[in-house]
């Protein structure tokens, strides 16, 4: 199937429709939309059907278990290798597997043969698809629109999925009510295929060609895991992911219980809960960006916390429909603040080249989170009780609120991560082979005795960019006998590793390059070795001849 040729997003020119006046993006939109749908429908039926084959707690958390464990597990390579193949086809496969994996699980359904185990299984498997396609979903979103129309796309994007998730779990319990629990099972099939059908359709623009050779996956995996841990705003990021998400994941694990055990009501109000939800994460979004030009993003994400923690405690008291809505509403709109907060704040920490991988760190810190809190508090809930569960995990909230504070939030907005190119890297008389390693980097600097403290810390940040792009066992060494003079080192993996470095420093890093340059006396000096390679053992070479 052939699509429109298309003009490369940043050259096409503006449209008096805004986001909507690009073709592809508005198709898009609505295919995923139209799937998000159905994807609630589906996680109403699957629910609800874990309760008619085993309402053990423990069985029912399960299935957000075996939700969030394979976006847990697979979510950083797929990362990884969505920075490193075309993500287009990338989203057919991991669409391929949901169609045939929901339609066969369908056909088991209406033959009889669905059983807890299969369902698991199922939701496993398609979580594992989920893993698959997140990073590369959030890599094509600035193929479709120009850079200046980025963020209303991602708000437009965000709106349409929250609205799809406030209908779908109110239509999946009528339709599970009405019909039965196989015609949300089927939707969820045909609502995929649509989406399928439009990826097929879509053509994504060329790629610039590359200077360099691909990253291998190890590498590129190895690579992004360097960069999220020398990275300190993503550190931050991460850290206020995991001091919330794993009590957030108390309601949505415990819901289809507070809606027949402590309500004693049956799929229709399960649906219509989350769909209250949905609807209150709609009205979180439209009143963020009020909200965080008020208090900032900080306060906006303790905001969120506290409201989540209320909507706990009333999940546990409530014994009337109507409470239980009013929680739903509130954990709703404090969800989608503070998830769509800390995702900002993930994406702003993070250059072009590594915010698949980045991006696939932080989903992985939270699908985490969600699957060990959904396990703990299916236990609890075992042991101690339905409201003991949700009013501890509302006691964690707060408590992980406060041991986190000092973290905060979209620090990296400041920064400037556009490629400065300020640095090459070195040429050598003799032909090296890419890789050729490891290669030691020597660079020392004369500096005045005065400005040494002012320079220790600036070449510590130093230190951490060279790890963070590719450097490791860097080490700042000064001579005992000359308190003007330091001596900077560090290895790269690879030749192939120093060239990625020229294409990956920020004109951040210039800047903090820019401190250190003008505390020195006279010129750096630059210094490069690589690793000699080991003799053979004598026992393994060859004989001489006779």
């Amino acid at each position: 199937m052939s699509s429109p040729s298309q003009t490369p997003p940043d050259a096409a020119p503006a449209s008096r429709w805004g986001v909507f006046g690009h073709v592809a993006f508005t198709v898009i939109l609505v295919a995923s939309s139209i799937s998000s749908v159905g994807i609630a429908m589906f996680d109403t039926a699957m629910s609800w059907l874990m309760i008619r084959l085993d309402p053990d707690p423990l069985m029912v958390s399960a299935v957000q278990v075996a939700t969030m464990a394979p976006m847990f597990l697979l979510t950083i390579p797929a990362g990884a290798l969505a920075d490193v193949v075309d993500p287009r086809r990338l989203l057919i496969a991991a669409q391929i597997g949901v169609v045939a994996v929901g339609a066969a699980f369908a056909a088991s359904v209406v033959a009889g043969l669905g059983s807890a185990q299969m369902l698991l299984a199922t939701t496993f498997l398609l979580g594992a698809a989920g893993a698959l396609a997140a990073p590369a979903w959030q890599i094509v979103t600035p193929l479709l629109v120009p850079r200046s129309e980025l963020d209303p796309a991602i708000a437009v994007m965000n709106a349409g999925y929250n609205v799809s998730r406030a209908i779908g779990p109110a239509l999946g319990g009528l339709a599970i009510t009405a019909v039965g629990l196989v015609l949300p099972l089927w939707l969820y099939v045909a609502t995929n295929l649509i989406v399928l059908a439009t990826l097929l359709w879509w053509r994504s623009p060329r790629r610039p060609p590359e200077s360099l050779p691909a990253e291998r996956l190890v590498s590129a995996v190895r690579a992004g895991l360097r960069y999220a841990r020398n990275n300190r705003d993503l550190d931050a990021t991460l850290i206020r992911a995991v001091a919330f998400f794993p009590f957030a994941a108390a309601y949505w694990a415990l819901m289809p219980l507070v809606a027949r055990d402590q309500l004693h009501d049956g799929a229709e109000l399960y649906g219509l809960l989350m769909g209250m939800i949905g609807l209150g994460s709609v009205v979180g979004s439209l009143s963020l960006e009020t909200l965080k030009a008020r208090l900032g993003p900080d306060l906006s994400a303790s905001a969120g916390a506290i409201g989540t923690a209320l909507a706990l405690a009333l999940f546990a008291s409530s014994r009337r429909p109507e409470a239980a809505m009013v929680a739903a509403f509130v954990a709703g709109a404090s969800w989608i603040v503070v998830m769509t907060t800390m995702f900002v704040s993930a994406q702003v920490a993070l250059p072009d080249w590594v915010r698949g991988r980045g991006l696939a760190i932080f989903l992985t810190a939270y699908f985490g989170a969600m699957t060990v809190g959904s396990a703990v508090w299916g236990v609890t809930a075992k042991a101690w009780g339905l409201p003991f569960a949700l009013n501890a995990a509302a006691v964690g909230a707060l408590v992980g609120l406060a041991l986190t504070w000092r973290w905060k939030l979209e620090t990296g907005a400041a920064l400037d991560l556009a490629p400065s190119m300020h640095w090459r890297a070195p040429a050598f008389v003799q032909k090296i082979a890419d890789d050729a390693g490891p290669i030691l980097v020597v660079n020392e600097y004369r500096i005045d005795p005065s400005d040494a403290l002012q320079m220790l810390a600036v070449m510590h940040d130093i230190g951490r960019e060279r790890m963070r792009d590719g450097g490791f066992a860097w080490r700042l060494y000064r001579d005992p006998d000359d308190s003007g003079l330091l001596i900077e080192t560090w290895l790269v993996h690879s030749l192939l590793e120093l060239r990625y470095r020229a294409e990956r420093e920020t004109k951040a890093d210039e800047q903090v390059e820019a401190r250190a340059q003008g505390l020195l006396r006279a010129p750096a000096k630059a210094s490069y070795f690589i690793a000699a390679d080991r003799p053979h053992p004598s026992w393994l070479k060859s004989p001489p001849p006779r």
